[in-house]
């Protein structure tokens, strides 16, 4: 018979932001410790509030599976004595596996231990998974509270534990298991109890708790777009926003606010940043895509007196949106390019200068990367311009006070300031990409100064040696190496990365040479990592990711399209039988000597035919390597094969002949260094 566990910990509110990974690791943490006490169950699921993280594990089997295990121990010769005996060996291999030492079985000239575990009965097993389920759990950040020395996300305040309808007994911050629950902090009668996992789940909404986080999200999404549409728009519901907004209610209530129309004369992300990132509001918007002044807000509880409630909620809005009034009208008394001597009072990085400084960088790496990529000679006066704008928003009122908004102020005080529409979008592009998913810059100049202006991030933070490690990236130059990588990718930009790099190293002054060389090796190595991950989301197999990247990623693009083409082309049958042909080449022309191929010491018909196929290959793969037609090469790889396999079925490669065995090496060397810039076909596994 199976039964229903229920673990529920209580705890003062969990920061939103850690609700979704703690629930994750929650499910991960107990779906492997029942496998590894062999206990079956029918499903697991997790779910979670800010005051309480629930794990609920759906017919759990009452005994453990019986276990039968056939263990290897030492050889026979080790294992007994001349005289047939049980050697100390096998005696305390024996005594390791509960066995005795004559239930040894011997099999294929080694001892065998036959263990059988007879499974135990779970109840009393619980308490200490439980207890290890808890300790394993861990977060971005942990407190301690009172006396204890106990780490959690937050203080634990109670925990239910139940197996059926039974209490699993444990203590952990001398908190005990009870089945004792609490609901909503205001709107509940406090604690109360529950018998089993479906009066939980019975009882919570009675108590003012949706627990179900899916729930939550459904309401509330149905909530918001609902009252929108009754103000005569739409709601913008940013996933995000709607993530955190779940994870800090446990029984939510949308309602809707206003705010004076005049507040619509500033621009619409001056009043949207305010309304969602401080005061996690929903925009409205008309048909026609306009900002009302609207917004939509979830409050945690029912929907008593809303008019409270939305009395309080615009009058800090009010405020917030005075604020960015005041800022704005004020940033528009001073040019974009009158706060560049602002920029020498902040400090970029220690010992690296100023913002200031970083721009005048920026601008000279912009311009070099401009020349190595070959953009139009016009586009010079724009990256110039752009860039020595770049920065010049972070000294303005509304960047101080929304700090969301730098490049987006930026763009719309430079065309205020009746700057080219090119430099107001290169601004608040350069910022681009700023989270995982967001847009990437689709400008030239806005891609030129987003990749100088993180190449110089990069190599300035690199060399102060705070390299990221583990999740540790506190100057997210992951982030911002993945979006030079996308944008590479996503503009077609062939250009060196050690280039590049070499470049910023010259502009922040790193003239040693051992300097230079250990900071390329570990940026390099920094960025492989990078595009091996971008290679592996777009589901390429791993091993023409290792086969490509191996030829090197100093042309990212260029990996990129390498791997696409390998990925395209070389799944099929005939591409299998080129890569076994070539494969078996590069293997044998290791031990060429020479790279001259004399076609007078050809002896076999064979020679001569695989020779004129690898000159027309050659010509016509000299071409494609031009146009970056990588699909075309492997094509052409597949016209080499029967040649190939025809050579090694009629020719003795290795001949007793010196100089006519190494006229065919050479050959095979010719041939091979045919696919070199490609991938190391070595590294291909055949399917």
């Amino acid at each position: 018979m199976a039964k229903d566990l229920l673990l529920e910990i209580g705890t003062e509110e969990i920061p939103a932001r850690f609700m979704s990974g703690a629930l994750e690791q929650l499910k991960h943490v107990a779906t492997t410790k029942l496998t590894e006490l062999r206990i079956g169950y029918k499903e697991i699921q997790v779910l979670g509030t800010p005051r309480r993280l629930v794990l609920v594990v759906r017919d759990m089997a009452e005994e453990q599976t019986d276990m039968h295990s056939e263990n290897k121990g030492p050889s026979i010769k080790i294992a007994f004595d001349a005289d047939g005996n049980p050697t100390k060996a096998a005696q305390g291999f024996a005594r390791g596996q509960g066995v005795e030492a004559t239930a040894l079985v011997v099999k294929d000239g080694y001892v065998y231990a036959m263990v059988q575990e007879e499974g135990k009965p779970v109840a009393g097993l619980l308490a200490e998974m439980l207890t290890n389920l808890i300790d394993s759990l861990n977060f971005p950040k942990n407190m301690r509270w009172a006396h204890l020395e106990r780490r959690f996300v937050r203080p634990i305040r109670w925990l239910v534990a139940l197996f059926g309808n039974e209490v699993i007994p444990f203590t952990v911050a001398e908190v005990e298991t009870g089945n004792k629950t609490r609901g909503h902090r205001f709107l509940s009668k406090g604690e109360f109890t529950v018998q089993s996992v479906e009066d939980y789940f019975s009882t919570l909404p009675d108590q003012y708790v949706m627990v179900d986080q899916e729930v939550r999200r459904q309401v509330i999404r149905e909530q918001v777009e609902k009252i929108a549409i009754e103000q005569g728009g739409t709601a913008t519901i940013d996933e995000d926003l709607l993530e955190e907004v779940v994870y800090l209610v446990e029984y939510p209530t949308a309602l809707y606010g206003t705010f004076e129309e005049k507040y619509l004369s500033l621009p619409p992300e001056a009043v949207i940043t305010p309304m969602r990132e401080h005061q996690r509001y929903f925009p409205v918007f008309s048909p026609e895509g306009k900002l009302l002044p609207v917004f939509i807000t979830v409050r945690n509880g029912g929907a008593e007196h809303l008019d409270v409630v939305r009395h309080g909620n615009e009058r800090v809005l009010k405020a917030r949106l005075a604020d960015a009034r005041f800022f704005y009208e004020e940033d528009k008394k001073i040019k974009l390019i009158d706060r560049l001597d602002k920029l020498k009072t902040i400090v970029f990085q220690d010992g690296l200068g100023t913002l200031h400084d970083k721009t005048l960088r920026i601008e000279k790496l912009a311009v070099g990367i401009a020349a190595e990529l070959n953009l139009a000679d016009e586009l010079t006066s724009v990256i110039r311009r752009s860039a020595i704008l770049a920065k010049t928003d972070l000294v303005t009122g509304m960047v101080c006070e929304f700090t969301e908004l730098q490049g987006t102020m930026g763009r719309e005080y430079a065309l205020l300031n009746g700057e080219q529409p090119a430099v107001a979008e290169a601004i608040f592009e350069h910022y681009l990409p700023r989270f995982a998913g967001d847009i990437l810059p689709k400008s030239s100049v806005g891609q030129v100064i987003s990749i100088a202006d993180k190449l110089d991030n990069i190599v300035s933070t690199f060399s102060r040696g705070l390299i990221p490690t583990g999740s540790q990236d506190p100057y997210a130059l992951r982030r911002q190496a993945l979006g030079i990588v996308n944008i590479l990718v996503d503009g077609k930009h062939h250009i060196s990365l050690s280039t590049m790099l070499l470049k910023t190293m010259e502009l922040l002054n790193f003239s040693d040479s051992a300097q230079q060389e250990k900071l390329q090796k570990e940026i390099q190595d920094f960025f492989r990592l990078r595009v091996k991950n971008i290679l592996a989301d777009e589901k390429i197999r791993y091993d023409i990711i290792d086969a490509v990247m191996a030829v090197g990623i100093d042309d990212i693009y260029d990996t990129w399209l390498r791997a696409k083409a390998m990925e395209l082309e070389g799944t099929g049958a005939e591409m299998q039988k080129a890569i076994q042909a070539f494969t078996r080449a590069s293997n044998l022309m290791k031990h060429a000597t020479t790279d001259a191929i004399d076609e007078n010491l050809f002896v076999v018909n064979a020679e001569h035919a695989l020779y004129k196929g690898y000159q027309v290959a050659r010509q016509d793969i000299e071409k494609m390597l031009v146009t970056k037609d990588y699909p075309g090469v492997l094509k052409a790889m597949i016209g080499m094969a029967t040649p190939i396999d025809t050579f090694f079925s009629e020719v003795m490669v290795m001949a007793e002949d010196i100089g006519v065995r190494n006229n065919r090496l050479a050959l095979l060397k010719a041939i091979t260094h045919l696919t070199a810039n490609i991938a190391d076909l070595s590294k291909l596994v055949a399917f």
